[in-house]
């Protein structure tokens, strides 16, 4: 009787490891767009990733204690990817929007910035249907600042759709374009770089919000997966409250991006 209690007993013993081996070994995949956009995510030469949202990304499942691994994904398809299960988690850049959201869940915000523009020094943007009229502007496809152009602009003006953000860059430093619309954060970044100072750009101000912008960006997710929507609120919330998202920062921005609370 003992033996045959304690052969169950190391049976079930066995099978408790091994299950929780397949816990430990469990991996979520975070999806990051192939192309780059700096200073939110782009690849270093070793091939790995860095900038402010795979750092991020580094800390909350540190918090978490889980097993993570960034996918890289095209960003026209990213949410196709997430609902066909190739990833577990967007984390790049997705505003928090109604019409995303008729899609996916999204996770509570983790940073917040307005939509900016860029344009050649000298030139005055006046973000207006008769300021921006005939005018040429470049556009990242599938953004809010893209829905934001093609809703208000698409007829007064010739919008022009891109596939990276940086391909909207080299059109704008080489005079094909007018004006370009993009994150506030990473119009800004680009301005520091030396080909944006000589190439005589300069940062035109913010767009007037609008309700086609959303509320924050936040982790995109399948609506089924409440459970790791909740683990991932609660780490976004604890590291929004630590020195350790304000250092993440500091790293990528001279002014907060914290997203309104």
């Amino acid at each position: 009787m003992k033996k045959t209690r304690l052969t169950s007993w190391m049976a079930g013993a066995v099978m408790l490891m091994a299950g929780a081996a397949g816990a430990q070994a469990e991996t979520l995949r975070f999806a990051m767009a192939a192309e780059p956009y700096p200073p939110f995510s782009f690849k270093q030469p070793n091939g790995e990733w860095a900038g402010f949202e795979p750092d991020l990304i580094r800390a909350l499942c540190a918090q978490m204690q889980a097993q993570c691994e960034l996918k890289d994904v095209a960003w026209d398809g990213i949410i196709p990817a997430l609902l066909a299960k190739k990833v577990d988690v967007i984390f790049n850049s997705l505003s928090i929007t109604e019409e995303r959201e008729q899609q996916i869940a999204f996770s509570r915000a983790y940073y917040g910035t307005d939509v900016g523009v860029a344009a050649p020094k000298g030139m005055t943007v006046d973000i207006s249907p008769e300021g921006l009229k005939g005018k040429t502007i470049g556009v990242q496809i599938s953004t809010v600042s893209s829905n934001y152009l093609k809703k208000y602009y698409e007829k007064i003006a010739n919008v022009r759709y891109y596939e990276t953000q940086d391909q909207v860059n080299a059109d704008l430093l080489a005079g094909r374009l007018d004006l370009m619309l993009a994150d506030a954060s990473a119009v800004s970044s680009f301005m520091k770089t030396p080909d944006a100072q000589a190439g005589g750009l300069e940062f035109k101000g913010n767009v007037p919000h609008d309700p086609l912008f959303g509320r924050g960006v936040g982790a995109g997710l399948r609506k089924e997966d409440q459970q790791l929507k909740a683990k991932l609120d609660d780490a976004i919330g604890k590291l929004l409250a630590s020195e350790d998202y304000k250092a993440i920062s500091a790293r990528y921005f001279d002014f907060s991006v914290a997203p309104k609370q």
